[in-house]
């Protein structure tokens, strides 16, 4: 990975993209990709479009959301604390004890999130699962006016963001759901046109916004760019860590490749085109069932209009929707790169339209 494209990744991660609150990080990956795109536009909704290659070829759209999950400042008591309604799935006992930023028009307002001290619990109290209502943030207020100074209802809400760099050059922190599919998307178009020969599809790579939330960045971004082939790149869950069973969830590792998914929300063809490509290429992948409607942008892709020949390439994630998500950075690069190749080999002989096939006896 070039020290670049690193800092690309270092960078987003750090910078916050609540859904609904992505200009941060869309400002960011505008700098980043410009220089290596035809045109880089950010439509109506916020999702942030780099396009590139030969504009009367056949349009190929990559999808990575940009946007994170999040809260939002709902109220403001007398004392000067804050309570928040969520942004996206959180798991409220991840959020006990966390350091989190408010995000004002300002600038950055450092909090903390808690609860009742277990001194202070009574017995019922410490047997029960707490709730967000229950919960809420300390930015250091001496009450409400001073609060309200600083702070507004509507702000949005992330825990801090940083991440550390653990064994095998594996990284954890917030916002790997999905910074790297996001980071991905973008890097493959990169890649893609520098590659030596010219690309023969016209490739938009799409930081999508408001995933978190329904999907929505997906949708109206293929309203615009109308793809004959769409592949989404997002985290997925990996199971090589205590409690996740296999058998229900899948073989999946961290380090061990790109997720290739297969299943009806999933074009046949594109996905045995990113299977031959790994193959041929020495890229390791990981393959993945799904069985209906997947919960990412791929579910959105694929009815857009007449339909799109879709494809599903996820990172594997451990700990998603926690301060601490797990991700490898080979597995980034990989997918990159995969993807890079699967935009220099599309072009006007493809047909990834289903057909009648021979797969299966006859009875």
């Amino acid at each position: 990975m070039e020290a670049s494209a690193r800092r690309y990744f270092d960078d987003a991660i750090a910078t916050p993209s609540p859904s609904g609150f992505e200009e941060r990080i869309q400002k960011l990956t505008n700098d980043y990709i410009s220089p290596s795109a035809d045109e880089v536009r950010i439509d109506l909704h916020g999702n942030l479009i780099a396009s590139a290659g030969n504009i009367d070829g056949p349009r190929l759209m990559y999808a990575g959301h940009c946007d994170q999950i999040g809260m939002l400042v709902s109220f403001i008591d007398d004392l000067g604390f804050l309570y928040a309604q969520t942004i996206g799935g959180w798991d409220p006992q991840q959020l006990i004890g966390q350091a989190m930023t408010v995000w004002t028009d300002a600038g950055a307002v450092p909090a903390v999130i808690s609860r009742k001290p277990i001194h202070l619990l009574n017995a019922k109290e410490r047997l029960k699962v707490v709730e967000l209502n229950e919960l809420w943030l300390d930015i250091g207020a001496k009450d409400k006016t001073e609060a309200q100074s600083v702070v507004r209802v509507g702000d949005p809400i992330t825990l801090e963001l940083s991440h550390r760099t653990l064994l095998h050059d594996r990284v954890s922190g917030p916002g790997m759901d999905n910074k790297t599919g996001m980071w991905t998307v973008i890097e493959a178009l990169r890649r893609a046109t520098g590659k030596s020969k010219p690309l023969a599809c016209h490739l938009h790579s799409v930081a999508t916004v408001q995933e978190e939330i329904g999907l929505r960045g997906a949708k109206t971004a293929a309203g615009s760019i109308n793809p004959a082939v769409a592949i989404a790149v997002d985290v997925t869950h990996a199971s090589d860590c205590p409690t996740i069973e296999k058998q229900k969830f899948g073989d999946i590792s961290i380090g061990a490749g790109p997720v290739i998914f297969r299943g009806p929300n999933i074009n046949r063809k594109v996905a045995a085109r990113l299977i031959q490509l790994c193959e041929t290429n020495s890229i390791p992948y990981q393959l993945a069932a799904v069985g209906k409607a997947t919960a990412n942008d791929a579910n959105a892709l694929q009815i857009h209009g007449g339909g799109v020949a879709t494809g599903l390439v996820a990172i594997p994630n451990r700990y998603m929707h926690s301060a601490v998500e797990v991700v490898s950075m080979d597995d980034i690069d990989h997918a990159a790169e995969l993807l890079a190749l699967f935009a220099a080999s599309f072009s006007t002989d493809d047909d990834f339209t289903p057909s009648v096939s021979t797969d299966f006896p006859r009875t």
